[in-house]
């Protein structure tokens, strides 16, 4: 007697039919085909660090697993030695206070962080005003929170800043979160301190939550040092500062990030934790810890390598034509594409003819039309190689 049990299609909820496309994935696939075929790719596109994480913190992870303590579930919250050496951190860098236990919360990556403030602020029919080029899971957490984005276009001739005297009044009414980001992917710009002091007055003035994205605060170029929001007085009333270990420390892999400021949203982030997730490996804790505890040298190298691999570029781009104003952080540039291509046709026509892959600019919103993001992420060599692969495409004469 057969048992068989007829199929059923499966009904996703509404919440996955509007999440957005995936971008990055979309572009490694691409990438996949070209390097499946045989062909000699060189990566520009994606924003996964190419160094090793340094070795005393690798070393402490091994350590910290056969610590019986460590294989038990931690603390929900995570462990407070970890939360003490961020603050820590913050008062060295950038002298600015926060109370481990009420002002921190531990995240598995920033990106964990970006996507759960939304659901943790907003409700459908709020407004959520975000940067346009931005990064693009900010969009994810608002389509699972049901609320809208108002997008703040980030134009070159305003130095890659949002005018919020642009923004209309309806939007304002309904605005409960923003989004601000720099140094800033995807353009490399920085923000001055003044920028931070408007932001600080126009959300109180409106009621609205900042959320400041820093996960490239460690890597500002030509000895200037990125401002972190969290300096300027007035920023824990109205906000909060997400920063993670994945740039600074090369521990993209490792996922370690961190919310911090503002105690009600601080307090909120926790809980919507404590129903998905039962803290970081409490190794990974301890070798995170020893990460912003311990010497800082590796920072220092791993920014004048970005820095070194910026200039290389640059001066290759100069020599052949193609014309850009320098990134003042993060490991990004942002470049101009030429006449007769979109920031598609032109990644298209780079994989396809100098198997080069670079991140066209409307990945990353309307208002990143008309450029595409390179990456530092790989050698000297690599990157001059690169340019003198698009020079025999004759793109700019």
């Amino acid at each position: 007697m057969s048992s068989r049990v007829s199929a059923f299609p499966i009904q996703p909820a509404e919440r996955m039919k509007v999440l957005p496309t995936q971008f990055f994935a979309t572009l490694v696939g691409k990438a996949n085909l070209q390097i499946a075929a045989g062909h000699d790719v060189i990566n520009l596109g994606q924003g996964n660090p190419d160094q090793p994480t340094p070795p005393h913190i690798v070393k402490t992870l091994q350590e910290a697993a056969e610590n019986p303590l460590y294989h038990r579930y931690p603390p929900f919250n995570g462990f407070l030695f970890l939360k003490q050496a961020v603050a820590q951190r913050y008062k060295e860098d950038y002298n600015v206070d926060l109370d481990p236990e009420t002002e921190v919360a531990i995240l598995f990556g920033g990106k964990t962080g970006l996507v759960e403030i939304a659901q943790c602020l907003l409700n459908p029919g709020d407004v959520c005003l975000v940067p346009d080029p931005g990064y693009p899971d900010y969009w994810s957490g608002v389509a699972l929170s049901g609320a809208r984005m108002a997008f703040m276009p980030l134009r070159e001739s305003n130095a890659f800043l949002p005018d919020y005297s642009a923004l209309s009044a309806d939007d304002l009414n309904k605005a409960k979160l923003m989004f601000v980001n720099y140094p800033n992917n995807p353009t490399g710009a920085a923000a001055p301190a003044s920028f931070y002091e408007e932001t600080i007055r126009f959300a109180e003035k409106h009621g609205i939550v900042v959320a400041s994205d820093f996960a490239y605060g460690a890597l500002g170029f030509d000895g200037h040092k990125p401002v972190s929001f969290l300096q300027l007085p007035g920023a824990k009333e109205v906000g909060i500062e997400f920063y993670t270990l994945s740039k600074t420390y090369n521990m993209a892999g490792w996922r370690v990030g961190f919310a911090l400021g503002n105690k009600e949203v601080v307090r909120l982030i926790n809980l919507i934790q404590d129903h998905y997730y039962c803290s970081l490996f409490g190794g990974i804790q301890a070798a995170a810890a020893a990460a912003l505890t311990g010497p800082q040298d590796c920072v220092a190298d791993l920014l004048a390598m970005y820095q070194s691999r910026r200039d290389v570029l640059y001066s290759a781009l100069d020599a052949i034509g193609w014309k850009a104003n320098r990134s003042q952080g993060s490991f990004f540039t942002w470049l101009p594409v030429p006449k007769g291509h979109t920031s598609a046709s032109l990644a298209d026509l780079l994989l396809e003819e100098a198997k080069i892959v670079v991140a066209p600019g409307i990945g990353f919103g309307e208002s990143g039309e008309g450029y595409v993001r390179l990456g530092l992420l790989t050698p000297e060599a690599r990157l001059q190689e690169a340019v003198d692969r698009i020079a025999k495409l004759n793109l700019f004469k």
